[in-house]
């Protein structure tokens, strides 16, 4: 998933997710963190880091996070819960229609209709990974999802306009 680089050689990754818990958004800290380590050349955006300077200011923080995503060279998108989490499914659209790559991934072992996951967000997904928590530890996930965004054809596929 080697996407374009930018001056510096970097790729930026948007890493779209529910963000509103402790828990979530120490997982998404923490996967962020575990990435860079495997994958130094690349800069993970995360929009809980950045909404802090536009709160209370709503639309704000959703016209950044567009932004983002129109800058990032990739979208990976954590789909947990009993339903992925709204914005998260905004995100992956609008990448999509951008014609951007999108990782998606899911650690929630609870099922859904298609993977575990809606139809629409698996299929949208150039590629997607299912990594149950009870079976996949953090250090399993960080090294399968930085394999993924290693992969040049997963952005050359997206980029001719070809089938996921």
């Amino acid at each position: 998933m080697s996407a374009k680089r930018h001056s510096r050689g970097q790729t930026r990754v948007y890493m779209a997710g529910p963000l509103f818990t402790t828990a979530e958004r120490l997982h998404n800290l923490r996967l962020a963190r575990a990435l860079k380590k495997h994958l130094p050349n690349f800069v993970f955006v995360l929009p809980q880091q950045r909404a802090g300077r536009f709160l209370p200011d709503l639309r704000a923080v959703v016209a950044d996070c567009l932004t983002q995503v129109k800058k990032a060279d990739v979208l990976l998108a954590c789909l947990d819960g009993p339903d992925a989490d709204s914005g998260t499914c905004l995100e992956i659209g609008y990448a999509m229609a951008l014609e951007k790559p999108v990782l998606g991934y899911r650690t929630d072992f609870r099922g859904s209709e298609a993977d575990g996951v809606n139809a629409m967000l698996r299929y949208g997904c150039t590629r997607y990974i299912q990594a149950p928590s009870i079976a996949v530890a953090m250090r399993k996930l960080t090294v399968i999802l930085a394999d993924r965004l290693r992969a040049p054809a997963l952005i050359q596929r997206r980029a001719r306009g070809t089938k996921r």
